[in-house]
């Protein structure tokens, strides 16, 4: 594999919690996977068996290490924590409902909902330092695999960040992407960048939600 050759990369969103049910902030408190998102990290290695993953690196915190462990243990893959791929730290405003801040910090609310690129709740981190810290660890780790494939597991901000990224859209406009729980996004990551080639795969949920349809 020489260098310069692309990087396949899988990167996929944890699985459900209940605070993504309930639309709660989680930022970097330790939620773990709810029953639905058990079953949709379940539900990964058998879409992903035949992409020729060499390895899965994951989020530390405990939804996306779960979500990830589902996925490399099956196939008998590498499995390594990178503190990088966290979800941003939104300090005074997690573990409260969006409805919540925008009742209690109106102010605040609305910085973060239009995404203003320099400022950071207390003790939070900005979009700008958020971006930069996450971005910098998949090229990391994208760049250490050229002409192989690699999957990590991570978090909505991440992704959105990585999206941005591939399509060159700036940080402080507003998203029009979905961000689904579990779902397998596809990009390629040269040292020129990375670019986009499919988004929120989710084929195999399909299933899961006929499934909770007929609870």
């Amino acid at each position: 594999m020489g260098v310069g050759e692309p990087t396949r990369l899988i990167a996929i969103r944890h699985g459900e919690t209940a605070w993504n049910a309930e639309t709660r902030l989680q930022g970097q408190i330790d939620i773990p996977l709810n029953a639905l998102g058990t079953r949709q990290a379940a539900s990964l290695a058998g879409a992903l068996r035949d992409e020729g993953l060499q390895v899965v690196y994951a989020s530390d915190l405990g939804r996306a290490w779960l979500t990830a462990q589902a996925l490399a243990g099956p196939l008998g893959l590498p499995l390594q924590a990178d503190a990088g791929l966290r979800e941003r730290a939104f300090g005074q405003l997690e573990g409260h409902t969006y409805a919540q801040i925008d009742t209690q910090w109106p102010e605040l609310a609305r910085r973060w909902r239009t995404r203003e690129p320099g400022w950071a709740p207390i003790g939070g981190e900005s979009l700008l330092a958020f971006a930069d810290r996450c971005l910098g660890a998949i090229t990391r780790l994208a760049g250490a695999h050229p002409g192989q494939a690699i999957a990590v597991v991570c978090h909505g901000g991440v992704l959105d960040c990585l999206y941005r990224a591939a399509t060159r859209v700036p940080l402080d406009l507003p998203r029009s992407w979905p961000l689904g729980n579990a779902a397998i996004n596809r990009l390629l990551y040269t040292p020129q960048g990375f670019s986009l080639i499919g988004w929120n795969d989710s084929a195999h949920l399909d299933s899961l939600a006929l499934d909770e349809g007929s609870a």
